[in-house]
């Protein structure tokens, strides 16, 4: 007897919620001041990433989900500041997934999402490389402010869950594949 999971219910929630619900243009903008705040403060721990970023200087990239859109330009400094709106993308990468939990599912099993890339090859490799070689050292900056015993044992749990995480999608995803008649 096949029973559904409660993630396809909640995936039809979230697909059919109104466009009502979108944020103010104000807030979209400040939240993507933070993740680029973020993306420069895990650069700059990665010489080699910003000598990459240097060489690519000026040229813009479109990141696209849904209706949701992230644009970037690479400085000369080797990082990155918003795009203005009007610039034109050198690159664009559209994720193709609509679903975010198949999104999340191939992730937490050390994949990445499906993408359309569109445009320079080499910024486009450069970005490849980055998303391959370029890791936040969450402990590290968590031990400037806890310590190191406090940041080591909320990483040691938080892996924990992770992994516990990743063993329930993967039997998740062999459960799916199983009852669809598909290998896994």
């Amino acid at each position: 007897m096949a029973t559904q999971s409660p993630f396809s219910m909640l995936e039809g929630l979230f697909q059919n919620l109104p466009s009502a619900l979108t944020p103010p243009a104000w807030a979209i903008e400040e939240s993507h001041r933070r993740v680029v705040l973020l993306l420069n403060h895990v650069l700059q721990q990665e010489p080699q990433a910003m000598e990459r970023l240097a060489r690519q200087k000026g040229c813009v990239i479109h990141t696209q989900w849904r209706e949701f859109t992230f644009r970037v330009q690479a400085t000369p400094a080797g990082l990155l500041d918003l795009a203005g709106a009007d610039a034109k993308p050198d690159l664009t990468l559209t994720i193709t997934e609509d679903s975010p939990f198949v999104i999340a599912q191939a992730v937490m099993q050390g994949g990445k999402p499906s993408v359309r890339i569109e445009g320079d090859v080499q910024l486009a490799a450069e970005v490849n490389w980055l998303a391959d070689h370029v890791r936040w050292d969450v402990e590290e900056d968590l031990s400037k402010i806890l310590g190191d015993a406090p940041a080591h044992m909320l990483m040691q749990t938080c892996r924990t869950m992770g992994q516990a995480l990743q063993q329930f999608v993967g039997k998740r995803g062999a459960a799916s594949s199983e009852s669809s008649g598909k290998a896994p």
